[in-house]
């Protein structure tokens, strides 16, 4: 309010003074008199004001015309001059545009439209570095590759671009199938750019594809420097890829450096159950069981596997059913209500021939978290107590329908693995492979199976039929009631009861 008073003021002031000049200029005597070719003028005060102003005016169109006669002739002998900017300057604005809408038609997916604007932004800009960039990505999406490596290797030659053309030829590369070549270019790629994620990921995907376990540590040591990978799982990938180095030793026949490496991948990550075994095997040469004890106690406390069973079965492997349950104690003590524990107990159990203690260890498993094992299991306990063929066919029926248990799947496509690998045989991604159960197929099974019950009789599960029993041949070798020899150890074969199947 205050600043609108005070230029309000200014404003009457200001018109004030004006009228002010002009009324004493009206009432001046005298003026400037002007002859010019024997003619005298003269002008009055106001008059002699306006001639000052329009000659000033004058001057300035004047020395503006020089100005302009001055650039033009800058312009036609080449120099750079004001004229030269306006038309570079519109060159460069109507490049930006082909630019910004090659752009466009990049991200619409229309790869013709985009190979268009990028040559007519690299004819206005004369940018390599910008337009080959966009006319390699605008070729790879029409389709022509060829002329995408082209531009690709433009872009090598200039050592600004250069990481983004070797990039560009990887991915070529790699989309058509050549990983001899996409290898050698990830690395040069990586050299260039070791703090680039998707690079350095690419490298190890393809270093341990070519089991080059020694580079993909390397190139894993180099991503957690960088700040790519969070400690534990540097850790446990680093195990998995010593892991792999050693496999690679014991295939080469190396055994004190398989050994060694095996030891060296379980101390980088105890849970990691293949290293566990391999590491325990490893002290076992050496006959070193109390160290190999003590790596698979460690590693059933964090995660139970069968592999751990078998390889602390083979520990002391000339032991009878009775020591054996007595060693064990110190294994399943850790984890005592694990679905893994009780199987294991069981297993035990049914190879002393225990099987009222088998079925307390294997408590409610059967009903609670069913799997074909743990019901296979049961039936061999019911054999082994006496009862009826209609009873044990039972348990084998309903083996035939629960879950497999855990078995080793990738997490990223779900593929199902008979024994743990690095890398997944399907979708090849590296360090993916879990130990969990996978999920029930809600495939209906052919046959009748949940009419079974009704053919055979109703014992205290689902019974089969014979004819029924050979639709799976793998469950029939889990039905046979015999436990995994390595952890049974040597039975007496007189005493184990006869075989359902028979």
């Amino acid at each position: 309010m205050l600043w609108s008073l005070i230029k309000i003021v200014l404003f009457v002031v200001l018109v004030a003074a004006l009228a002010w000049g002009a009324g004493f200029l009206l009432e001046s005597q005298g003026g400037i008199q002007l002859t010019v070719a024997g003619t005298e003028y003269t002008l009055g005060p106001l008059q002699s004001v306006i001639a000052v102003l329009l000659l000033m005016l004058a001057v300035w169109l004047l020395l503006k015309i020089v100005a302009l006669l001055s650039a033009t002739w800058h312009f036609l002998n080449g120099d750079e001059t004001a004229l030269s900017r306006y038309f570079d300057r519109n060159r460069e604005r109507k490049g930006y545009e082909a630019l910004s809408d090659g752009l466009m038609a990049l991200a619409s997916g229309e790869g013709q439209l985009a190979m268009a604007k990028a040559a007519k932004a690299d004819r206005y800009l004369k940018r390599p570095a910008l337009t080959n960039l966009l006319t390699a990505q605008a070729a790879e999406l029409a389709g022509d590759h060829h002329k995408a490596e082209r531009t690709y290797r433009k872009l090598v030659e200039d050592e600004k671009t250069r990481f983004v053309g070797v990039r560009g030829i990887m991915k070529q590369k790699l989309a058509e199938g050549d990983t001899e070549t996409a290898l050698k270019l990830a690395e040069k790629a990586f050299a260039l750019k070791p703090k680039h994620e998707e690079t350095g990921d690419t490298l190890l995907k393809l270093q341990a594809e070519k089991h080059d376990w020694t580079g993909a540590r390397h190139t894993l040591q180099a991503k957690y420097k960088n700040g790519h990978l969070p400690r534990d799982v540097h850790k446990r990938r680093d195990a998995v890829l010593a892991l792999s180095e050693a496999r690679e030793v014991i295939a080469e026949g190396n055994s004190i450096e398989a050994r060694e490496a095996a030891i060296e991948a379980n101390r980088l990550s105890p849970d990691l159950v293949p290293a566990a075994v391999m590491a325990a095997r490893g002290y076992i040469d050496q006959g070193k069981p109390r160290y190999a004890a003590k790596v698979l106690q460690k590693a059933w406390s964090v995660h139970p596997h069968p592999d751990l069973a078998a390889a602390f079965a083979e520990v002391q492997p000339e032991e009878t059913p009775q020591q054996r349950i007595k060693r064990f104690r110190a294994l399943t003590k850790s984890q005592p209500d694990h679905a893994e524990t009780k199987m294991l107990l069981a297993e035990l159990h049914i190879a002393n021939e225990d099987f009222p203690e088998a079925r307390r260890a294997l408590g409610d498993l059967v009903e609670t978290d069913p799997s074909a094992r743990s019901v296979t299991l049961m039936a061999a306990i019911e054999r082994g107590e006496g009862a009826s063929d209609t009873v044990v066919k039972g348990w084998l029926t309903r083996a035939l329908n629960v879950s497999r248990g855990p078995q080793w799947i990738c997490e990223n496509c779900h593929h199902i693995h008979a024994e743990w690998k690095p890398i997944c045989e399907n979708c090849e991604s590296f360090d993916t492979l879990e130990w969990k159960t996978p999920p029930l197929s809600e495939v209906a099974m052919p046959s009748g199976v949940q009419m079974l019950p009704l053919i055979v009789g109703t014992p205290e599960a689902a019974p089969p039929t014979e004819g029924a029993l050979t639709t799976r041949t793998d469950d029939i070798e889990e039905a046979e009631l015999v436990t995994d020899p390595e952890i049974s150890g040597q039975q007496d074969t007189s005493k184990r009861p006869p075989d359902p199947t028979a």
